[in-house]
């Protein structure tokens, strides 16, 4: 925690799901004398909001807060993702590390509104989300304090694992979704869905049967591939359509529902991964991700058909900086600000259709086009010569030989 303890009567926001840790943390804050207005951000997952509103006011919550945040969520942080291509460790398609940003911005405003001086959420102490949490809310907030139970002595003394907080919500009566018998954690929003710990945290068990549950098993996928084409404009989704559904979508967040649906359809977005978290340990995760799987797979081919190659090398080392900022939870800090805005700004040109299949877990890309291409058919035809020498490309040759004829002698040289 940071800052003195509280006056009794104290007011928190906690960030609220209605899960394990945050039932428990709900009941055990109103033990250490705080009034808890609990809060939920509503990103897209599938979710009993008024269930969950009624479960917190039934344990001792002033007030339930759900702001709907999910049109914010596609247009303000997942478009940009996809601007960037942004990975983390090249698999990773950062749907939790984007979200975080967006719930610590709402969490401070329901903060500021509410008159609270500290804000609470449930993450652990060994993981990325309370650095994004954290980092968000003093970025926007920075007078704000924030407790954070699972690094406070006299919490995780008392609930050194699961299995005390099973017991502890046991003896004060609060019903749980997860039970002891499938202890692994879900991540949910409307960009993907997490699993981590319990079994999962033995990186050789194979994900459990019936795990999944945005996409449906390879073997359970259609039979037949379904195309559909994707248009950006600025190297953003700005339509969908499914010419043989008849089905076409433009609003962003009707899009990017869309490609959930299909993707899920098809299995497509499955990762299996063991990666590096910002607090210096490996975690093995197992993600879905089926709509931003097809948007990064359009959105890499339309790139790479509109972008001059050399701007274009200079941008992918921007996205691998993006990708770590989001990753590490620096959403909100200047240099990843400066490094959204000089990816923006490469997106100018980035316009146009590509048609792909998806089929079987995978994205087949058929074909694309645009009026702001760098592509010219005539230049590089084997069927004609345009505006180009052949006889060009000798003296290109021996330039680029003078060094690896350099290298070659002074190999000579050595072995001699």
């Amino acid at each position: 925690m940071s800052g003195d303890k509280p006056g009794a009567g104290a007011k928190v926001v906690l960030a609220y799901s209605g899960g394990l840790d945050t039932s428990t943390i709900l009941v055990w804050l109103q033990e250490q004398g705080y009034q808890v207005v609990a809060y939920l951000a509503n990103i897209g997952q599938d979710e009993d909001f008024e269930a969950v509103k009624e479960k917190a006011l039934k344990f001792g919550a002033l007030k339930m807060v759900i702001p709907d945040l999910r049109e914010e969520f596609v247009t303000d942080y997942i478009w940009p993702a996809i601007q960037g291509n942004a990975m983390y460790e090249d698999r990773y398609l950062l749907g939790t590390a984007l979200a975080r940003p967006l719930i610590a911005k709402a969490m401070v405003k329901v903060a500021v509104e509410e008159g609270a001086q500290f804000v609470s959420h449930g993450a652990t102490g060994k993981g990325n989300d309370q650095i994004r949490f954290e980092l968000g809310a003093y970025a926007l907030q920075p007078d704000i304090k924030v407790i954070s139970p699972w690094r406070m002595p006299e919490f995780f003394t008392r609930f050194p694992g699961r299995n005390e907080l099973f017991t502890y919500a046991e003896e004060k009566g609060i019903p749980l979704p997860v039970t002891p018998k499938t202890p692994w954690s879900m991540d949910a929003n409307l960009m993907h869905i997490s699993y981590e710990s319990g079994v999962l945290e033995n990186p050789d068990h194979h994900a459990p049967d019936g795990l999944y549950n945005m996409t449906v098993d390879p073997e359970k996928a259609p039979e037949e591939g379904e195309v559909i084409e994707l248009e950006f404009k600025k190297g953003c989704a700005v339509r969908v359509t499914n010419v043989a559904a008849a089905v076409t979508k433009t609003n962003p967040l009707d899009v990017f529902v869309y490609l959930n649906e299909l993707g899920g359809k098809h299995s497509i977005g499955r990762v299996d991964l063991v990666e590096n978290r910002s607090i210096g340990m490996k975690s093995r995760g197992i993600y879905e991700t089926p709509g931003g799987t097809i948007l990064i797979e359009a959105h890499t081919d339309i790139e790479i058909f509109t972008m001059d190659r050399e701007m274009r090398r200079i941008k992918r080392d921007l996205d691998l900086q993006f990708g770590d900022q989001v990753y590490k939870g620096f959403w909100f800090s200047p240099e990843c600000e400066f490094t959204r805005k000089c990816i923006a700004l490469s997106q100018e040109c980035v316009e146009g259709v590509v048609t792909m299949k998806l089929y079987k877990g995978r994205v087949y890309i058929l074909g694309r086009r645009s009026e702001l291409s760098l592509y010219n058919e005539e230049l590089v035809s084997m069927n004609v010569q345009g505006d180009y020498e052949p006889t060009d490309a000798g003296g290109f040759i021996k330039i680029n030989s003078l060094r690896l004829k350099e290298y070659a002698r002074l190999r000579k040289q050595q072995q001699s």
